[in-house]
């Protein structure tokens, strides 16, 4: 399962010179991680509000080519690991060409995800959602 979210890159996202400030991938990731999970049939929001807390505990972040103002990039995200207090998931982020849907890839990311108590230590994931990402886990591979 892949989940597929466009977003365009603002000037505010951008340096002097129209290139896309390379932090901003990150946020782009997680843009395409919450709407991963709302098409599995729950918002962050309400996963939160059921106590499923999750924080990221690492992130791998490769650069191939630059955004730039105005351009549309696609993030492609993917589920590629659950454990008991941990979720893994891959990204490859392109520069999608409107006229002709030609695209360039300009970063590939991988982050971890801990689940935590409202404390911020880490616990187990909470069954129900465990059981939800690995079904999605099993119907992709």
């Amino acid at each position: 399962m892949a989940s597929i979210t466009e977003v365009r890159v603002r000037y505010a996202e951008t340096d002097q010179m129209g290139v896309a400030y390379h932090a901003n991938y990150l946020v782009w990731c997680e843009v395409g991680r919450t709407d991963f999970i709302r098409e599995l049939g729950i918002t962050y929001a309400e996963m939160e509000r059921r106590g499923v807390l999750l924080a990221v505990s690492e992130a791998r972040l490769r650069f191939h080519a630059s955004a730039r103002y105005d351009d549309v990039v696609r993030i492609e995200t993917r589920l590629v690991g659950v454990r008991s207090r941990m979720v893994t998931f891959a990204y490859e982020l392109m520069r999608v060409d409107p006229a002709s849907g030609a695209t360039d890839r300009l970063a590939s990311a991988e982050t971890a995800l801990i689940s935590i108590s409202p404390e911020g230590r880490p616990i187990t994931m909470a069954t129900e959602f465990r059981t939800m990402l690995e079904k999605a886990l099993e119907d992709a591979g």
